[in-house]
């Protein structure tokens, strides 16, 4: 199947790269065997970047290629060795391009002007080495942080064409040979209908004002349920300052005549919505043929009457064409004037807030198995969980003061939880699950081996419950075989009696 040169929608999936892990490791040189942590940082994963580029008109290269990934970031390594960043991929996108969730439907970003960019896909934080973790209470902490994954996501990129004039009409009314006349565009110009099936952008001078013009494909009665080529090029004069309605005075189809036209067109930008505040202008074309400019002056009159500004012109001769170059200039130039002036941008360097209101919040639900579960949810306790190797009990030890200073002990304990209560970390179907253990010490100087945390060296209440209900289990069936055994010996006693 061959590739269209012209996509003005197109589906992306886009992967950020992960975060380098931290390095655990001991300094160590002659005659000074530990000289001390020094793990280096994971380096952060690259991000992907969607950045306008003025000259591109299509999507079609994310449709030719539909997935983008960034480079992972490099794990650190001994000796204060960072890991390397990975490298941003940078995506060049047309002007006006709408980036939106496609799973869910969320607008993400509408890129207009020249260089606006937005990070689509953040890339993972690199993980701290041991020796950024390094501190008064631990000071040779035998475990580092993991690296962040990335983000990953599907978008919806669909072009909205920025022009200031939109050319509408039927098939074959002349909008490409007017681009074309009025500017230096050289669109595809032929006698039959819908030749144009892309837009079409032209850029028009006239006077001391520069603006530029944009041709659709022509529409057609019932454009709106689907006939022609449909609604679907109608989003590319929604940025349009106006519309300029192109009127076939020379058509000899049956039906048709320029106040028909016009009003067929009109009827199918309502049923598109959203263009009722945009001026209008007529443009009534071909009137080099001598029917088509007797029928011009015939409707001329009955247009203005509308309010309606109305040019009679000729894309093969030029006649009219100044005037309406030049009045398409004018309400630019208007509607410019009357547009509110963009807000001074104020830099203002302060830092960024990780999360507004409360870092965490509770609550108690079912486990799915008939039992509760303490959930807890929020950006920085679930971050942390994820840098955590819970192949490590020093690490295990680091995470949970981490979450007694964040205060999420003192609400679970302010809620009702006991020792031993299920807590979940996290959202969806496989949260971290822990066994509520509180008033462990915190803060403490770490004397223990590395790699391990004396305060978790006590059984787990889980592993104690588990312990005890085998226990039971043990006893019963001992209880069951011994009591299983009594009619046994009962019957051995009394065949002996009857012997005697």
């Amino acid at each position: 199947m061959a590739i269209p040169s012209f996509i003005d929608q197109t589906v992306l999936t886009v992967a950020a790269g992960n975060g380098g892990h931290g390095c655990a490791s001991v300094h160590r040189e002659k005659f000074k065997p530990l000289g001390g942590p020094d793990g280096g940082n994971g380096g952060n994963g690259g991000s992907v970047i969607l950045r306008v580029d003025p000259g591109l008109t299509t999507l079609v290269e994310f449709h030719r290629q539909s997935v983008r990934r960034a480079a992972n970031g490099q794990p650190g390594r001994g000796d204060y060795a960072n890991g390397a960043n990975g490298e941003d991929v940078v995506l060049d996108v047309p002007d006006g391009t709408v980036v939106t969730d496609a799973d869910t439907g969320e607008l993400l970003a509408d890129l207009i002007g020249p260089e606006s960019e937005v990070v689509i896909a953040a890339g993972g934080r690199g993980g701290l080495g041991n020796a950024a973790l390094a501190s008064s209470a631990r000071k040779a902490p035998g475990f580092a942080l993991l690296g962040e994954e990335g983000e990953a996501r599907k978008i919806q990129l669909e072009l909205k064409v920025v022009a200031d004039i939109g050319l509408v009409g039927f098939p074959s009314a002349g909008k490409s040979s007017l681009i074309a006349a009025i500017s230096r565009a050289r669109p595809k110009i032929a006698d039959y209908p819908f030749t144009t099936l892309i837009p079409n952008l032209g850029v028009v001078v006239a006077g001391a004002t520069t603006f530029t013009v944009a041709d659709v494909p022509g529409l057609i009665e019932g454009a709106s349920q689907g006939r022609g080529l449909g609604h679907d090029f109608l989003r590319h004069i929604e940025r349009c300052q106006a519309i300029v309605h192109v009127i076939d005075c020379a058509t000899y189809e049956p039906g048709r005549d320029p106040l028909t036209d016009l009003d067929v067109i009109e009827a199918e930008l309502e049923a598109h919505g959203g263009l009722e505040d945009r001026p209008r202008m007529v443009a009534l074309n071909k009137v080099d043929v001598p029917d088509g400019a007797e029928l011009a002056a015939l409707v001329i009159d009955e247009l203005k009457a509308r309010g309606l500004p109305v040019f009679a012109v000729s894309t093969k001769t030029g006649v009219g064409l100044p005037a309406l170059s030049f009045a398409m200039a004018e309400l630019v130039a208007k509607r410019r004037a009357e547009a509110p002036a963009p807000a001074p941008k104020r830099i203002v360097i302060r830092p960024t807030p990780v999360a507004g209101g409360p870092e965490f919040h509770i609550v108690r639900q079912g486990d799915g198995e008939g039992g509760k579960v303490w959930r807890v949810r929020g950006d920085k306790p679930e971050r942390w969980v994820r840098q955590t190797d819970f192949n490590n009990p020093e690490a295990v030890g680091y995470l949970a003061d981490r979450f007694a200073r964040l205060g999420i002990e003192e609400e679970l304990l302010a809620l009702g939880a006991i020792a031993g209560d299920a807590v979940a970390i996290g959202g969806g179907d496989n949260p971290v699950v822990f066994d509520f253990a509180p008033q462990i010490e915190i803060g403490a100087e770490m004397l223990a081996r590395r790699g391990e945390d004396q305060r978790l060296i006590t059984q787990r209440p889980a592993a104690r419950r588990r312990r005890e209900m085998d226990a039971e289990y043990h006893a019963a069936k001992a209880a069951q075989a011994e009591a299983a055994s009594y009619p046994l010996i009962a019957l051995e006693g009394l065949g002996d009696d009857e012997d005697d």
